[in-house]
């Protein structure tokens, strides 16, 4: 069974009611950018565990991780309540192929997030690997509200660093923002008005995509890039479309 070690709390960050992030003192295994570990708490006796993608690149520390608390979340409404200096469960060892070295080279990477489901996107994005393998790299964040839109600093980041190689989308469905698209990600990829907005074309002769989040979105952007003739990668069968649920 895996192993697990005790963390310590360094800062727990309140974004919105919902929205929160866990910055954790722990000596995990090393990990690729994109992977996730497991978290748990003992609440009334019992060990509460769930998986949750790193939102820290390998070389980072601490470790980080966003959240979203459920309604019925037991271990979300728990971990909110964390203070710095409490103690957290944390596997030592991280697991999933939710990696660069699963997508093929291309010249362009598309990242499609959800929610929290930009979490290993942030990761990947502060590697050299990504930057190395793709000449240009889009990020896009879907969110219900403004306010959900989180971690702003670090696209800023990216956007200094690689002006002319990192582009930024942001979707929100419920408001209408200045900047940003109303609406879903798959209906603007259906019509267009995603690329017309980038000025940037999906091409399957030099785009590879990643998706990641709401499982509603993966299966609709799945099947509208599909009518396009993108396919799903696999490792005997390469494709186009690299997928992880994130809920």
């Amino acid at each position: 069974m895996a192993k697990w070690i005790q963390g310590t709390v360094i800062d727990n960050i309140h974004w919105t009611e919902n929205l929160f992030s866990l910055k954790i003192d722990a000596d995990v295994d090393s990990f690729s950018a994109g992977q996730f570990t497991s978290l748990a708490l003992d609440v009334g006796g019992k060990r509460v565990a769930r998986p949750y993608s790193y939102l820290s690149s390998p070389d980072q520390q601490p470790i980080e991780f966003f959240f979203y608390t459920a309604v019925d979340g037991v271990l979300s409404n728990a971990m909110v309540k964390l203070k710095v200096g409490d103690s957290i469960w944390v596997r030592q060892k991280a697991n999933g192929f939710f990696v660069l070295d699963e997508v093929p080279s291309a010249d362009e990477l598309w990242m499609l997030g959800t929610g929290t489901g930009v979490a290993p996107f942030f990761s990947i994005l502060h590697t050299e690997l990504a930057w190395q393998r793709f000449q240009r790299i889009v990020l896009v964040h879907a969110v219900r509200t403004e306010e959900d839109l989180r971690y702003q600093e670090l696209v800023q980041g990216l956007r200094e660093k690689y002006p002319d190689r990192f582009l930024f989308q942001a979707f929100v469905s419920r408001e209408v923002c200045s900047g940003t698209i109303t609406g879903r990600v798959p209906a603007a990829i259906a019509d267009g008005s995603l690329e017309n907005t980038l000025g940037l074309q999906l091409d399957t002769r030099r785009s590879q995509i990643m998706l990641c989040g709401n499982p509603d979105m993966v299966k609709d952007c799945t099947e509208t890039l599909k009518a396009r003739g993108f396919t799903k990668n696999r490792r005997r069968t390469p494709g186009h479309i690299t997928a992880e649920n994130y809920w």
